[in-house]
């Protein structure tokens, strides 16, 4: 009898260790979250895979420190630049482009600085600029925020040179986006968190289009070499589902009142 309970718990204990043994921490950024797409892309995942994926939101600047640290598995993130520093330090093993949407920009609906009138974003972040009306930052180093920042750069404007006007919040896309609802001022959002936004108030989409905006979302593996607890074999099977037809059919026909908040563009 005894023989018998010990063979039961030890059973037991092995399903559990391998039901534990398949999950992946994967480190996201807060406009993917926002957007409302891991909800239907995790619960498939989940059933495919068996794989139950944890997710860390937070900035692109945080979720690669979390992967260089060695705290996820595999990192989703929108910052070109940044990313390929990680790559060329060795933290990552490679990088796999998935889908991509693009950013724009969101004002109250007087539109005081006259940005609908703008020739591209940088003729846009110029009108703000020289009006002065109040601007929200995300300030977080968030794919986001470096892309603002760039852009203010490439329209020839220094941030560290403004005055009160520009706000800078040091929050996720969510959190900025209520204040500058509750400001009524101009910010830079991604398209998929904008139209996943329900607190928009009087703010509307003022300008887009502009190429400079897209945003590409890529997925990076975090290299195992040296950190034998990532689960390197899981993100590979992961990156494998997300470049499927599966999920490339879940990706874009997600969509908010009608409008698609992301385009699959993954290479097989």
């Amino acid at each position: 009898m005894t023989h018998r309970i010990l063979s039961t718990v030890c059973a037991l204990l092995l399903a559990t260790s391998l039901q534990a043994g398949e999950t992946l921490r994967l480190a996201v950024t807060t406009s993917f979250h926002n957007s409302g797409l891991a909800d239907v892309l995790l619960p498939v995942i989940a059933k495919d895979l068996d794989l139950e994926v944890q997710l860390l939101v937070v900035g692109t600047g945080q979720a690669l420190k979390l992967g260089e640290q060695g705290d996820v598995d595999a990192i989703l993130v929108h910052s070109r630049t940044a990313e390929d520093a990680f790559l060329n330090q060795g933290f990552g093993t490679h990088r796999r482009e998935i889908m991509y949407n693009d950013f724009v920009l969101i004002g109250s609906d007087t539109d005081p600085a006259h940005i609908q009138t703008a020739t591209t974003a940088a003729d846009a972040l110029q009108k703000i600029a020289m009006a002065q009306t109040t601007f929200v930052s995300r300030g977080d180093d968030s794919g986001t925020h470096k892309k603002e920042v760039s852009l203010w750069k490439t329209a020839g404007l220094d941030t560290e040179q403004f005055g009160p006007w520009y706000t800078s919040v040091g929050a996720g896309m969510g959190a900025a986006l209520n204040t500058a609802s509750g400001l009524n001022a101009y910010i830079m959002s991604d398209r998929a968190s904008w139209l996943n936004f329900a607190n928009k108030g009087t703010l509307v989409l003022l300008y887009s289009g502009d190429p400079v905006l897209f945003n590409q979302y890529a997925y990076i593996p975090v290299n195992p070499e040296g950190k034998p607890h990532i689960k390197y074999d899981l993100a590979l099977k992961l990156e494998s589902w997300l470049v499927s037809d599966e999920a490339k059919a879940l990706i874009d026909s997600y969509k908010i009142n009608g409008e698609p908040l992301f385009v699959f563009n993954a290479t097989y």
